[in-house]
């Protein structure tokens, strides 16, 4: 039986550092839902320049990771590759 492979989703923060780059605010935090971390992301967006959250499927096992899906973004997000 082909069982989907479970996803990764994740949140990042960002504010600007004093040269005016945007780096990471928070480690990265993994949630078990995609609306538990859209929740977690707004509630974050009132404390830093920006934030993300995003999911992708995942077999860290295999080494195989899918295309990564914006969930949601507040502010200023810089591109990640």
């Amino acid at each position: 039986m082909n069982t989907p492979n479970p996803k990764l989703i994740v949140v990042l923060a960002f504010d600007a550092g004093e040269d005016g780059v945007l780096g990471p605010a928070i480690d990265p935090m993994q949630f078990e839902t995609e609306d538990r971390a859209k929740r977690f992301a707004r509630d974050l967006s009132s404390k830093h320049a920006g934030v993300i959250a995003w999911s992708r499927t995942a077999d860290p096992d295999l080494g195989e990771f899918g295309d990564p899906v914006e969930l949601v973004r507040y502010g200023e997000v810089p591109d990640l590759e």
